[in-house]
């Protein structure tokens, strides 16, 4: 579902293609702010607020040449470039690993406001991890299901018409994995690392998709009467995909989108604003309403322990095709067993605070 470090511009690229001073897009209109005060904010004062800045620098950090006076008008607050230049500047000049100071800079640079769908603030809110899988560069033995690179012509195959061959032979296949329910997820979550036959560990990441509308097997499992709602989670879902194998592949073929991949160097996963992601402190929302790169206080509950809240600082980074409206978040939980148990159990209701530069406030 998903896709690096001087000050410039947070938010580059939604704003690179962006006119000044935009009318907002159709559904903008459902993103209503209302100006809050660090004091308001729940949990604020327990946060370890410089574990998010690293992911708020490298936002900064991408490279843009961007006129001072251009406008974001995130919920009609007005905010430029140049309010964001000099934000981005003043986290550069907070000491290494003190959260007293990085608390300071984000109340001096700026102020939050709570985010409603229209008139409500209450939301949705999921996790993604980084999966791993087990592969070859060749197809053989227990290695049969491809994962591949973006054609060079868009295509409009259905998930289940690509997985029934309509790719097959046309060089696309990055390697070759030994699970196809292993496969499915690496698409949901968008990145993964694969640990190939002679040890080695490659890591991938977000190409592109096939244009279709992303469908949730979860919402199919309910809909078909397969389990209760109650009871949907990631793992119940595997377990059910492996105890069923003569139904699995009609089942994840009802998510008709498909993703392409592409090897990733260095540092990972890269979320879709082109920066590697925080674990824990990453974000994926929903692009139309809420810019890359914009600080976020997330006000919900533990996905492991519901009556324990789960507040703290996180940094609007990625996106993915399930998450739509103003207050919908997905926060990525990093790599290993317990990211992968938070992600799959995860799916609390909340809300969040947008934190704008202060010369931004409406």
């Amino acid at each position: 579902m998903r896709r690096l470090p001087s000050a410039a511009v947070v938010i580059a690229a939604v704003a690179a293609c962006a006119p000044v001073a935009p009318p907002p897009p159709p559904g903008e209109a459902r993103l209503n702010l209302t100006r809050s005060t660090f004091s308001m904010l729940p949990g604020w004062a327990e946060d370890a607020h410089f574990a998010a800045l690293p992911a708020l620098v490298r936002s900064c950090a991408l490279p843009a040449t961007l006129p001072d006076g251009r406008r974001f008008n995130v919920g009609g607050s007005g905010e430029t470039v140049a309010d964001w230049k000099q934000a981005c500047a003043a986290a550069g000049r907070v000491p290494e690993g003190d959260s007293r100071a990085a608390r300071s800079y984000f109340e001096t640079w700026f102020t939050p406001f709570l985010a409603a769908d229209r008139e409500n603030p209450q939301g949705l809110f999921t996790g993604y991890y980084e999966a791993e899988l087990h592969g070859s560069r060749t197809r053989h033995g227990r290695y049969q299901t491809p994962v591949y690179s973006l054609p060079a012509k868009a295509t409009t195959e259905t998930r289940a018409g690509i997985e029934g061959g309509a790719l097959a032979g046309k060089g696309l296949e990055l390697l070759w994995a030994d699970d196809p329910v292993d496969v499915f997820f690496l698409h949901v979550q968008g990145s993964g690392r694969v640990v190939m036959e002679d040890g080695q560990t490659v890591r991938l990441g977000f190409a592109g998709r096939n244009g279709h509308a992303y469908v949730s097997i979860g919402h199919e499992f309910v809909k078909s009467g397969v389990m209760p709602k109650d009871q949907v989670s990631m793992q119940a879902i595997r377990a059910w995909l492996y105890a069923h194998p003569q139904q699995s592949a009609e089942m994840m073929a009802r998510n008709p989108s498909y993703i392409f991949f592409r090897e990733i160097k260095g540092e990972g996963p890269i979320g879709a604003q082109g920066v590697a992601l925080t674990p824990g402190r990453s974000l994926a929302v929903d692009k139309q309403f809420i810019p890359f790169g914009l600080p976020v206080w997330l006000d919900t509950t533990d996905p492991m322990n519901p009556a324990k809240p789960l507040r703290r600082l996180v940094v609007a980074q990625d996106t993915g095709g399930a998450i739509k409206g103003p207050v919908r978040g997905d926060l990525f939980w990093g790599f290993g067993a317990a990211a992968a148990e938070k992600a799959g159990e995860m799916k609390q209701s909340g809300r969040y605070f947008l934190l704008l530069p202060k010369s931004a406030a409406p």
